[in-house]
């Protein structure tokens, strides 16, 4: 009787230690500040929209800040973090380095929710949120943002140059490089739909113009009329600063344009082109499904939103809630406010990165 009830009592504490840990990986709840902050979604939402009034460009540039977070060590914030004596930033990466925006625009988003809810939200969540709400704002789609998040404590530059993959990728590579984050071929062309906004510079796209793959010559997936417009715009050892539009046809509207696009052969970026004009690719196919189904692009956009934004996500006692998003708690070099970061201008805006 003994023995039974013994077994009885290990078999319902193993129950319980098995629950446990199920859900300490399935802990992001769009309600998570539901009692805490319940009003976070409409402070990030007015912060974004009133910059994005005078910087439409933003909207894909916080976008972008979402995706370069998540794929490095997780979506956890480390990308916010400023270099100190014990972390070298990520920002300082080939790819985020004279590239990433929009952090100045993150902590005017932590200092409003600061000031509602002191020490509630984290940056890693307000980088999702401003994800979702970049979309809405560009008359895209919305979603329930997974919340929970936290902090980490540190930042992998390394990871940063070894991750994020260059314009110049071949889809052999692209495919490779989502596949280490667990996203697959159909994630990999809906998350580059992003590129619907947003700018590049020249810089970015140079080599499809005058040297593809060092033949000497441009790219032959490239619009002939669209290389001469980007020739034009881009001189051959030029600054490469000039910016142009991602999307040629609606360049501020989230929609399904961008996949037509590349049918025609006016993908601005390398990494855009090959998702249709690869031989024989099984992205065509999804390319070709988007091109006639804008709904179900975005129903495929927001679950693969979702399923990037749970990479690696540190949750419970994990990490930490930092008070600025900059700096770890505790290792400030402000000692008033929020420090606020000065935007370096980008080379692109939407989801694959520039080195």
């Amino acid at each position: 009787m003994k023995m039974s009830s013994l077994r009885f009592t290990l078999c319902c504490l193993l129950f319980v230690v098995g629950a446990l840990s199920f859900s300490s990986n399935a802990q992001l709840d769009p309600s998570f500040y539901k009692n805490t902050c319940s009003n976070v979604h409409s402070i990030v939402r007015e912060v974004i929209r009133n910059v994005s009034k005078s910087d439409p460009r933003m909207l894909g540039s916080l976008i972008r800040l979402h995706f370069h977070d998540c794929f490095v060590q997780g979506c956890d914030a480390s990308i916010l973090l400023n270099d100190t004596a014990t972390i070298v930033s990520e920002q300082s990466a080939a790819p985020n380095n004279n590239s990433i925006r929009g952090l100045d625009v993150v902590n005017q988003i932590k200092t409003a929710v600061e000031n509602a809810c002191p020490g509630i939200v984290s940056c890693a969540d307000i980088l999702a949120l401003a994800a979702e709400i970049s979309s809405v704002l560009a008359h895209g789609p919305d979603w329930k943002v997974p919340l929970g998040r936290r902090d980490s404590l540190n930042a992998n530059q390394t990871l940063a140059n070894q991750n994020l993959p260059p314009p110049t990728f071949n889809l052999t590579q692209l495919k490779s490089a989502f596949a280490n984050q667990g996203l697959n071929t159909s994630d990999l062309v809906a998350l580059s739909g992003a590129h619907t906004i947003g700018r590049a510079k020249c810089s970015s796209f140079i080599g499809r113009l005058y040297n593809f793959s060092n033949t000497g010559n441009p790219d032959p997936t490239l619009n002939t009329t669209l290389l001469q417009t980007l020739q034009a715009l881009c001189p051959n050892n030029g600054p490469g600063t000039n910016l142009t539009n991602l999307d040629l046809t609606t360049p501020d509207t989230f929609d399904n344009n961008y996949y037509s696009n590349l049918q025609s052969q006016n993908g601005l970026l390398e990494t855009d082109q090959v998702l249709f004009s690869t031989s024989g690719a099984d992205t065509i196919a999804v390319v070709n499904n988007f091109i006639n189904n804008q709904t179900l692009f975005y129903e495929k956009f927001k679950a693969s939103m979702i399923k990037m934004g749970n990479i690696g996500v540190l949750t419970g006692s994990q990490g930490e809630i930092r008070t600025q998003c900059n700096f770890v708690n505790g290792n400030s070099s402000s000692s008033s406010g929020l420090v606020t970061v000065i935007t370096k201008e980008s080379s692109e805006d939407g989801i694959v990165s520039s080195i």
